[in-house]
C-alpha cells in the first residue's frame, strides 16, 4: 500500500516537472517575430525605396531569416545579390566574345562590355568590403564611398548597354547580352537605393 502511494506521488512530481503550461508556451511563441514579419519588412522596404520593387522583393525575400528587420543587412544582402549576378554576367560576356563568326562591330561591343562589367564587379566588391566595416565616426565617409562605387557600377552597366543600340547587330546575341546586363543594372539600382536608405536612416539617428 505504501509502495503504491509512493508510486503515485512520484508520477505526480514527474508530471508537474515536465509539463509546460499552455499559456506560457503560447506567450513565448508569439513574442518572437515570425518569418512573415521579416518578409513583410523586405517587401515594404523594396516597394517604398526601389525603382524595381518586384525584382527587389523576389531576389531578397529568400534571405528574410538572415536580414530580419535590419536595414544594414538588407542593403548588404542587396549588394551581394548584385555582385553575384554581375560576376556571372561577366563570365557570360567573356564566353560571348569568343563565339566564332560574329561581326566586328558586335565583337567590339561585347569586348567593351567585358571591360565595363569587369569594372562593375570590382566596384561592387569594394562596396561590399567597405559595408562590412561601416560604423563609428567614419560612418558618413564610408557610406559616401559605398554610394560612389555602386553608382559607378551602375554607370558601367549602362555604358555596356549603350554599345548595343544598333539594330543591325546579331539579334540573338544582342538580346542575350541586353537581358543579362539589364538585370544586373536593375539589381545594382535597387542595391544603391537600399544603401542610400540605410545611410540616411543612420544619419538621422541622435
Amino acid at each position: 500500500m505504501e509502495a503504491s502511494f509512493l508510486g503515485l506521488a512520484l508520477a505526480a512530481v514527474l508530471i508537474l516537472q515536465f509539463s509546460t503550461p499552455i499559456n506560457s508556451s503560447f506567450s513565448a511563441t508569439t513574442s518572437l517575430p515570425s518569418r512573415n514579419t521579416y518578409i513583410e519588412y523586405i517587401k515594404t522596404s523594396c516597394y517604398k525605396t526601389t525603382i524595381y520593387p518586384k525584382l527587389c522583393y523576389h531576389t531578397l525575400a529568400i534571405y528574410a531569416s538572415t536580414i530580419k528587420t535590419n536595414p544594414k543587412l538588407l542593403a548588404k544582402t542587396a549588394l551581394n545579390v548584385s555582385l553575384i549576378n554581375t560576376k556571372s554576367t561577366s563570365r557570360l560576356m567573356i564566353r560571348v566574345s569568343k563565339i566564332p563568326g560574329l561581326e566586328p562591330r558586335l565583337v567590339a561591343a561585347v569586348l567593351d562590355c567585358v571591360e565595363e562589367v569587369g569594372d562593375s564587379v570590382y566596384e561592387l566588391q569594394r562596396s561590399m568590403e567597405e559595408m562590412g566595416h561601416a560604423g563609428g565616426s567614419d560612418f558618413s565617409k564610408a557610406m559616401s564611398d559605398i554610394e560612389t562605387w555602386v553608382s559607378a557600377a551602375l554607370t558601367d552597366d549602362d555604358t555596356c548597354l549603350d554599345g548595343f543600340a544598333e539594330e543591325v547587330m546579331n539579334k540573338k546575341v544582342t538580346a542575350i547580352v541586353k537581358r543579362h546586363v539589364q538585370r544586373i543594372a536593375r539589381l545594382t539600382s535597387n542595391a544603391l537605393a537600399l544603401v542610400n536608405r540605410y545611410a540616411s536612416t543612420q544619419a538621422n539617428l541622435p
